[in-house]
């Protein structure tokens, strides 16, 4: 018996953006980049992929495929509604279906979501992180991002703000899926 099936057409490679959460001296800032790339084009450069939600209560940051990120950011938004004021227990459920279910499993997006107490980390595989020193980077040029607002919070006088705005200009540098096209907000934070 022959297969008749059609060859599948190859994958295109996506590469995500960069996404970073600072804490540090009484704020907390999450900013990201603009840039929307497929395969080796640049569709789109101002694209905004932090946003509030909650009446401005929480912010939410995303890499990965845009349509799959909205998708799990409605979803989070729900499970925030569903447990008012507790983000690590919204957080965990939203993990855990993202794990479980059939569908949201095969969604490529990556999440950090900020309050005024907590900074965390939400992936498909239903991890949940919450960083010790404050500082989180998700998406291609993520780790660089990191690295520089580490350097950045030990040797410089910097503001929270400053330092996701900068560290994210200097993984501009350095990550050709990041541009320099920035977003960052702020509040205050209670840790």
């Amino acid at each position: 018996m022959t297969s008749t099936s059609r060859p599948r057409a190859p994958r295109v490679e996506t590469h995500s953006t960069t996404i970073l959460a600072v804490r540090h001296r009484g704020h907390v800032a999450l900013g990201g980049d603009g840039q929307v790339t497929y395969g080796s084009n640049i569709l789109k450069a101002d694209t905004r992929k932090v946003r509030w939600i909650l009446d401005k209560k929480m912010l939410v940051g995303f890499a990965g495929s845009t349509a799959d990120a909205f998708a799990l950011l409605e979803r989070f938004e729900a499970k925030a509604k569903n447990f008012p004021g507790n983000l690590p227990r919204a957080a965990t459920e939203l993990a855990r279906d993202w794990r479980t279910d059939r569908i949201l499993r095969r969604l490529e997006a990556m999440m950090i979501v900020v309050d005024s107490e907590h900074s965390l980390l939400i992936t498909g595989q239903g991890d949940v992180v919450q960083p010790a020193d404050g500082i989180l980077g998700i998406g291609s040029g993520g780790n660089y991002a990191v690295a520089a607002a580490r350097a950045l919070i030990k040797h410089s006088s910097l503001t929270a703000t400053e330092i996701v705005r900068e560290s994210l200009r200097i993984a501009a540098e350095i990550d050709v899926y990041t541009n320099d096209n920035i977003v960052v907000e702020e509040f205050p934070s209670a840790t």
